[in-house]
């Protein structure tokens, strides 16, 4: 469907950091901020995983290796 347009290193990044909101949604934050972690942790989690960020694509930002 998109065009992969992340690289290796961002789509790690986001990984993490959507790992650590997750965790934090559940253990620490409460009421409307854990729902906030919880739903952003939810997207970056998915577009690490399929390795596309339709915003990247509206402007045109490429983080991955240049196609040959």
């Amino acid at each position: 469907m998109f065009e992969k347009n992340m690289g290796n290193t961002d789509r790690a990044i986001r990984a993490a950091i959507g790992v650590v909101l997750l965790i934090l949604a559940f253990t620490s934050l409460g009421g409307a901020w854990a729902w906030i972690a919880g739903i952003v942790a939810v997207v970056l989690l998915a577009t690490s995983a399929m390795g596309t960020c339709p915003p990247y694509s509206l402007l045109g930002i490429n983080t991955g290796k240049p196609k040959t």
